[in-house]
């Protein structure tokens, strides 16, 4: 069937039964509250997912509501990191509360799931705000570094990524990180390992290969630098923890 044809479908099914999408400036003002970390705002617009109000994604209710969910944290995802937010906690915050969705089986579970992101994206960006906003520059070293950690990263890569000498983003990064760019690194790869001992059933040596550290062992000595624990334990005291449990949807 043509899609023009499944659109007039849509609309005049949408004009019979009343059907109406959320107001566009409302929506937008809603995903601007949380930009802005403005909990008071962000409370105020809030409106529990309805999907009589919504387009119909599935015949599955249940499904329904969560891809309208999904659609909502990503488009809230995009707003913060064009906000400022570091790329790697944005998606990170997104990935973590997709798998919720996923793994939740009811209404009730779906809507606090939603409440609960918009809540924990707004407060991101209140932290966010009252850091200092990097350059340029750092910036574009911090995203090209989120999107190679499984790869060899070398001080060539960042500054013709910044556009800029290596003298120069390597003095930069440190003055306006506190941090040099390898321990930078070494950090954002042992949060990557963080999220996926917890959420995945990679082995240790797979985390350690994918994450570009040496030897298994060395991703053990640095992994209990940063985390005080080796990645084992790690993984046992986190391992889908964070999943909400089925007795409880």
């Amino acid at each position: 069937m043509e899609i023009q044809d499944e659109l007039a479908k849509v609309e005049f099914r949408n004009r019979e039964y009343l059907a109406k999408h959320i107001s566009y400036d409302r929506e937008m003002a809603f995903y601007q509250s949380i930009k802005n970390g403005d909990m008071d705002e962000m409370h105020r617009l809030f409106e529990p997912l309805n999907v009589e109000g919504m387009g119909k994604l599935s015949n599955n209710p249940l499904r329904n509501l969560k891809y309208h969910l999904i659609i909502t944290i990503a488009m809230i995802t995009r707003y913060i990191i064009e906000a400022g937010l570091e790329m790697e906690s944005a998606y990170n915050i997104s990935d973590i509360y997709i798998r919720k969705v996923d793994e939740c089986n009811n209404e009730e579970g779906i809507h606090r799931i939603h409440k609960e992101v918009c809540e924990a994206y707004v407060k991101r960006m209140q932290t966010q705000k009252r850091q200092r906003l990097y350059s340029k520059p750092v910036s574009l070293c911090i995203d090209y570094i989120y999107d190679h950690l499984h790869e060899k990263i070398s001080l060539e890569d960042l500054a013709g990524a910044a556009g800029v000498s290596t003298s120069y983003i390597s003095k930069l990064f440190h003055n306006e990180v506190n941090v040099t760019i390898a321990q930078y690194i070494q950090q954002k790869r042992i949060d990557a390992a963080k999220n996926m001992l917890t959420f995945t059933d990679y082995t240790i040596s797979d985390i350690a290969n994918y994450l570009q550290f040496s030897t298994e062992s060395y991703f053990i000595s640095v992994f209990g630098k940063f985390c005080g624990l080796t990645p084992k334990k790690y993984r046992e005291l986190n391992f889908r923890s964070k999943f909400p449990q089925s007795n409880a949807d």
